[in-house]
């Protein structure tokens, strides 16, 4: 407690002294607790605000490459500057631009994302695995990032069909199997060493590679990990136990790993044709989508009766969209559909500051709303960016053509963004880097 005080008040003092961080602050302030907060009413974005949404989080990515002194990618904190390059969080940034870069034609960003992919096979550990947190923190390899680096791996594997990414993730899944517990879960090498639920995201990459090389194994190993979870970790009301990623809150996790641990069901589910996963996936996705659309935004945290505390943890807000997305993908019911875009809505306007702001944190997404909550405290996460990425270009992709809402709010909206660039000769202000460059 006391040292998170003393945090809080380092935090807030340093930024009276940066026009940067105090204008953030400031404006954070004022859009949670004004009278027409913005979860009051979660104003309609167009189509065109939200792909310049896209763009500027895209280039916010590359950006911070360009700040390591490696080809990884790091996050940004308003009081401690930018922060070392992230093992984990590189690995499944990967994916998110090279899939912005093929639907955009842009070969500079592929470039970027395959020296990220190079630098990850650069330090991989001999075992196989890659290590937790930053770079700069030199611990032992981890389930849970390992997993998540092979994503990136397979992504440039994907697009290269080059051998050295397949070498390497083969590795990395062999070493995973290795590891796994008999009961199917991963204590040994896992964060804190203690078996998380939140590991069904790394069923998915593992599945993923059975997909590719053919070897059965790694489709044994994950249902064994799938199994474990929904017969022994969730309750009948979908919640799951041990999902936080700290042991002290482990009654009440974050939504950021409910997230995680929903999305590698569903995932695992549709595509090995399981309704067991798939349901274990959607009894909680439902439970959250019900509640935001009740109070127009999710707590941080949750209980084991779903009961929310905490700020607005902006990662998992994105995280759940993507599910919803997904579900309505898989099922056309329109109310999974309305809630993700009403989601993004509110994502795209808590990026959107309005406010003249460095490059440092311009079009990237914090990690609390209002930036003082207790995840990632006055910091920019590049996983956050990465999901806000993710589930807007799911937008897209999915929602052409199916519905508006709330109906014609949102043609309105975009007839407005219109009238605006025609008196100002359609000059798009105050963003005008070029992405990629």
């Amino acid at each position: 407690m006391l040292k998170s005080l003393y945090l809080y008040a380092k935090y807030f003092s340093f930024s009276l002294f940066s026009s940067n961080a105090r204008a953030i602050i400031l404006n954070d302030l004022n859009r949670y607790y004004k009278k027409n907060s913005i979860l009051k009413n979660i104003p309609v974005v167009s189509e065109k605000k939200k792909q310049l949404a896209i763009e500027r989080a895209v280039n916010w990515l590359l950006f911070s490459q360009k700040q390591m002194e490696d080809n990884g990618i790091g996050s940004y904190h308003l009081v401690n500057g930018w922060l070392a390059s992230y093992p984990e969080t590189t690995g499944y940034i990967i994916p998110s631009l090279i899939n912005f870069a093929e639907k955009n034609n842009n070969e500079k960003i592929i470039k970027a994302a395959l020296s990220a992919a190079d630098w990850l096979i650069e330090i991989q550990k001999e075992s196989g695995g890659w290590q937790g947190g930053r770079i700069d923190d030199k611990l032992y390899e981890t389930v849970f990032n390992t997993g998540q680096i092979i994503r990136g791996l397979i992504a440039a594997y994907q697009k290269t069909k080059n051998e050295k990414y397949l070498d390497s993730l083969v590795k990395a899944a062999d070493w995973l199997c290795e590891i796994q517990e008999k009961d199917g879960c991963w204590k040994k090498y896992a964060s804190m060493n203690k078996a998380r639920v939140y590991d069904s995201y790394v069923d998915f990459p593992l599945i993923m590679v059975f997909q590719i090389t053919g070897n059965k194994k790694y489709k044994e190993h994950t249902i064994k990990n799938l199994n474990w979870i929904v017969e022994k970790k969730q309750n009948i009301k979908g919640w799951f136990e041990d999902c936080d990623n700290t042991i002290k809150h482990n009654d009440k996790p974050i939504l950021h790993t409910i997230a995680y641990t929903i999305d590698g069901l569903l995932d695992c589910g549709i595509l090995l044709k399981k309704e067991k996963y798939i349901q274990a996936a959607i009894l909680p996705a439902n439970v959250l989508l019900k509640k935001f659309e009740e109070n127009n935004f999710l707590h941080g945290r949750f209980d084991e009766n779903w009961n929310g505390s905490e700020y607005i943890i902006t990662t998992g807000c994105a995280q759940i969209a993507i599910v919803w997305l997904k579900l309505f993908k898989q099922y056309a019911d329109k109310k999974y559909l309305i809630s993700a875009k009403k989601m993004n809505n509110l994502l795209v306007c808590i990026q959107n500051r309005n406010i003249k702001e460095s490059n440092n944190t311009l079009g990237a997404i914090t990690g609390s709303f209002p930036l003082w909550g207790k995840y990632e405290p006055f910091a920019f996460p590049n996983w956050a960016t990465k999901y806000f990425i993710d589930s807007l270009m799911m937008e897209r992709e999915v929602g052409k053509g199916s519905i508006r809402i709330p109906y014609s709010r949102e043609a309105e909206a975009e007839a407005k963004d219109k009238a605006k660039d025609k008196d100002k000769g359609s000059i798009r202000a105050p963003f005008s880097r070029k992405v990629g460059q």
